[in-house]
């Protein structure tokens, strides 16, 4: 295993996904074939927490970008959503469908409890309630294992419904509607997250349009949800009134963001935009744009209930019901993209928090 902390000299630390992170871990276990990188952005708020990604990154490079931009995502979103946690996040090289073993996440897990604390993980996309409880015969620094054991099990429907109501505020701002019965929807992205965001949406009567690398993701939606199948790149397109991408980040970049039709942008995925720079062109294109990390923020408000004594899923739904986009407001008052309003808060947040625990020590 190979520790690199903030200050050290390296190529890593001059990436441009690199953000002033305290500590980046490379874990490796020969056994069970475990490429993993945990990153530590900032613990000022509380011990880091973020879920851990599987995916089967075409390069080293690919996997360690994500890591850093997932961990910075990580600090705003708990910081926005008024946590007591900072913001990690970690990724683990390999193909879910074929990669995963008990020895695997059992190794992952004992690097995870070589932080002490400062980490604490959960699933992200790749993962599952069944891989968390693994790592959890490894470490106690880990949430979202089986409901069976004591822990709130899967935070995507959570998450969801975060999404959900994020979305509902960025069409009652930009349509003055506060019902959805008729919009038209098109959603990237039919994984756990995506599928329950389709189904709040259809149960409000919203029609809609899917799209899916899974082809067998796509068919469940049209027969639970009557939803519109389309091919690939052409979700980009379509002649709707929100897009909802779900999917993985940088969807919304140069290329698609000049095909869009929809008025409103508002989904799951993490790290949507592929550089700072596409929330000017959504917002120069009067798209109105809800922030990825406040809008999904629900699957860490829910987890951030585990930490309490006695979860209770009606107050972390009630805590996740509460994400209220004042950005909108004040990005128009502002004239700014609402993408940088929501940095700005945040780091006012984190900067804040920071400088109280500087005079503390």
């Amino acid at each position: 295993m190979i520790s690199q902390k903030a200050g050290d000299a390296g190529a890593i630390f001059s990436s441009t996904a690199f953000d002033r992170h305290e500590e980046v871990i490379f874990c490796t276990d020969a056994g069970s074939g475990l490429r993993a990188i945990i990153a530590i952005h900032d613990t000022n708020l509380g011990p880091a927490l973020g879920g851990c990604r599987m995916w089967p990154y075409e390069t080293e490079n690919d996997a360690i970008a994500d890591v850093h931009r997932l961990s910075r995502a990580m600090s705003s979103k708990n910081a926005l959503a008024r946590l007591s946690t900072g913001g990690g996040k970690s990724v683990i090289i390999g193909d879910p469908d074929r990669d995963k073993s008990e020895a695997l996440f059992h190794a992952f897990g004992r690097s995870v409890e070589n932080f002490g604390g400062r980490y604490i993980v959960a699933e992200d996309v790749g993962t599952a309630v069944e891989d968390m409880t693994q790592i959890r015969s490894r470490t106690s620094h880990v949430m979202g294992f089986s409901a069976r054991e004591g822990s709130s099990g899967d935070p995507s429907p959570v998450t969801a419904y975060g999404v959900f109501c994020g979305l509902k505020a960025a069409v009652e701002f930009r349509f003055g509607r506060a019902e959805l019965s008729g919009l038209r929807v098109a959603v990237q992205g039919i994984g756990h997250v995506g599928y329950q965001l389709c189904k709040y949406l259809h149960e409000a009567g919203a029609k809609l349009l899917v799209s899916d690398i899974h082809g067998a993701a796509v068919a469940r939606a049209e027969a639970d949800f009557g939803a519109c199948a389309v091919a690939g790149d052409d979700i980009y397109s379509q002649d709707v009134d929100v897009f909802a991408p779900c999917a993985l980040g940088a969807e919304l970049n140069s290329r698609t963001i000049p095909q869009l039709r929809a008025q409103v942008v508002a989904g799951a995925a993490n790290n949507q935009l592929e550089c700072a720079e596409d929330g000017a062109k959504l917002a120069a294109r009067n798209i109105l744009y809800a922030p990825d990390y406040v809008v999904n923020a629900g699957g860490v408000i829910n987890l951030s209930y585990e930490r309490e004594s006695g979860y209770e899923r009606d107050k972390a739904m009630a805590h996740t019901a509460e994400i209220v986009l004042d950005i909108f407001g004040r990005a128009e008052r502002e004239g700014r993209p609402t993408s940088e309003i929501a940095d700005d808060m945040a780091q006012e947040l984190l900067g804040a928090s920071g400088q109280a625990v500087d005079e503390l020590t």
